[in-house]
């Protein structure tokens, strides 16, 4: 994760939730307490967000000692320990409630990514996000679903171009949309791949004839019909399914040997698992 964004985070995060000062421990925590932590595991799953534990904690206090138990991808089994802390016991407190939500909205993510990731064993195909993310809360969501094995589609519209449908309609169709893309891009030297979203047949067959395109989207293709589109394609370009896609057909669209499988539900439907931070007192 970029450490000038995830610094900005944790600010942004601390301040919305301590405000004008953690009363409940000001009140009664002498300043110079120092204290010991550990985070308790009690669902099984897949463990996210251990990095940015340590984060959390370093920035309330930089004498901070984490010593994870742990790594992010391990398999998490209830009962266990994730990491120990040690830290003035103002940190550990006024931290314990980012870590926990960070860690546990992650580690679900990380979780359901993983269980797709396994159904797609032996497969070429991979599976990504979409931007259908938490607002302020992307770059941690798409980190999670890294953990669990998935890849990362673009992480904003800043980095990729994705000629969706609504651009493609709004320009006057697919070659309009294409071309005037990269006379923008050319234009303002922006080195940016370029995606285009078909809904037909014929549009894969205007996106081959137009060309300069990274990837195709194949937006809520039944299989067989992905299997025609990629016989058309014939591997000039990488794929995407998107659309209608779940656990249950998985499989089905991996055998068309599409490229990528993209899934918004890997973190929107994603559920967070049950984590806790407990003192260690003498």
């Amino acid at each position: 994760m970029n450490e000038h964004a995830l610094t900005a985070f944790i600010t942004a995060a601390l301040a919305e939730d301590i405000g004008t000062g953690d009363h409940s421990t000001l009140a009664c925590i002498p300043a110079s307490e120092k204290g010991k932590a550990v985070l308790k595991i009690k669902e099984n799953g897949v463990l996210a967000g251990m990095e940015v534990a340590e984060a959390i904690f370093r920035h309330l206090d930089p004498g901070t000692v984490f010593i994870p138990l742990k790594k992010d991808g391990e398999a998490m089994t209830a009962g266990e320990t994730a990491f120990e802390v040690s830290a003035t016991v103002h940190t550990l407190l006024s931290g314990e409630r980012l870590v926990l939500n960070c860690m546990q909205r992650m580690s679900g993510i990380a979780t359901l990514t993983r269980t797709y990731t396994e159904k797609l064993k032996g497969y070429h195909t991979r599976i990504l996000d979409t931007r259908k993310t938490t607002p302020n809360f992307r770059m941690l969501e798409k980190e999670a679903v890294r953990i669990g094995g998935g890849v990362n589609h673009r992480m904003g519209l800043y980095d990729m171009v994705m000629l969706k449908d609504n651009h493609i309609d709004f320009a006057g169709g697919i070659t309009a949309a294409v071309e005037r893309t990269v006379a923008y891009l050319q234009k303002n030297n922006l080195p940016l791949q370029i995606e285009v979203e078909t809904r037909t047949l014929a549009d894969v067959e205007e996106v081959l004839k137009v060309g300069r395109v990274h990837r195709i989207m194949l937006d809520n293709y039944p299989p067989a019909q992905i299997t025609e589109a990629l016989a058309l394609i014939k591997g000039r370009y990488e794929t995407e399914a998107s659309g209608g896609i779940t656990l249950a057909n998985l499989e089905e669209y991996a055998k068309t040997g599409v490229d990528f499988i993209s899934v918004g539900a890997i973190i929107h439907h994603a559920v967070s698992l049950d984590l806790s931070l407990k003192a260690v007192t003498q």
